[in-house]
């Protein structure tokens, strides 16, 4: 998958993916370059995630004999020459979209661009915030009628993570999605801590984990569940916080706080995004966070958006 050579080139982390018919979701986080730069020996393993190994070993020489010479300046321009587009969004996104269009047209003889508009990106607090996108990410072939289900998508990573059973296949999506969850408490990318995170990550997402016999459904180690927050609440076998069934009732919504909210998170979040930002907004304006409003009112406390967007449009 493009999605998964780009990650491993960039360095930049998906935590959380659904792609649909006409449009993909992607939550991806961005951590910074190292000051001293990376090894070479991370360089060209970055490399053969998208380049020939014919095309990598060209550079390797090339380093070498930099290196052998103790030419340092070629060392560094060869480094820059590929790092500019590592730990970058936008050459996250640009590469993505420009080998999608590349292959699409190729297998449907086609010629031309393929994407409408640039692509629409929010900030995201960890925490809560993280883990409440995630889910929203997930949930969108239920909210468009496609399956009852998200564990029954096979196309986001969290059917990908539930589809992979016990073998390893899944293990990025599951570590992707425990790092979405629980990086706020240390967590990194995790996979081992799945068993645990799904439970979280299902209640998030306002689905049970138990079946109607107050038992987990498994089937070939893999668990699934069907169970919907009001069935679950109708059987009395889920343990969602009343303030969590809000949330979940609030995701099987179109919630345009999520593509347009500019920042999602706390309000001390918002608010030092905004103060970061100071420049860029007028005088009249004292401060960043804006309570989400409307079919978003589920999230009033919990989360804050950048944007004081319109309700009912």
């Amino acid at each position: 998958m493009f999605m998964r050579m780009q990650e491993n080139f960039s360095g930049c982390r998906v935590l959380s993916y659904c792609i649909m018919s006409n449009h993909f979701h992607l939550l991806l986080e961005v951590p910074p370059m190292s000051a001293g730069g990376i090894p070479d020996e991370e360089l060209l393993k970055r490399l053969s995630a998208i380049y020939t190994e014919a095309a990598v070993a060209v550079v390797a020489k090339e380093l070498a004999d930099a290196r052998k010479t103790g030419n340092q300046s070629h060392v560094e321009e060869i480094h820059a020459r590929y790092s500019y587009r590592m730990h970058n969004l936008s050459e996250f996104m640009k590469a993505l979209l420009i080998r999608f269009t590349r292959w699409f047209n190729r297998t449907q003889n086609r010629r031309g661009t393929l994407w409408e508009e640039r692509f629409k990106s929010v900030i995201v607090e960890s925490g809560i915030a993280a883990r409440t996108m995630a889910a929203y990410i997930d949930l969108n072939p239920v909210r468009a009628g496609i399956v009852a289900d998200p564990a029954e998508y096979r196309w986001s990573s969290y059917g990908e993570a539930v589809g992979g059973g016990t073998k390893g296949n899944g293990k990025k999506a599951r570590a992707g999605l425990v790092r979405a969850c629980m990086s706020h408490q240390g967590c990194g990318f995790e996979a081992e801590k799945w068993q645990e995170v799904s439970r979280i990550y299902r209640r998030a997402m306002g689905l049970a984990l138990v079946g109607k016999s107050g038992r987990a459904q498994v089937e070939k180690g893999v668990v699934r569940p069907q169970m919907n927050t009001a069935e679950a609440l109708e059987h009395g076998v889920t343990d969602t916080p009343l303030a969590g069934i809000g949330m979940a009732a609030m995701l099987r919504h179109r919630v345009r706080y999520f593509t347009d909210g500019a920042v999602i998170g706390s309000k001390a979040f918002v608010n030092e995004a905004f103060a970061g930002a100071r420049e860029r907004f007028t005088a009249k304006r004292k401060d960043g966070a804006r309570a989400m409003r409307g079919g978003a009112s589920g999230a009033k406390g919990l989360l804050w958006s950048m944007r004081d967007l319109r309700t009912g449009v």
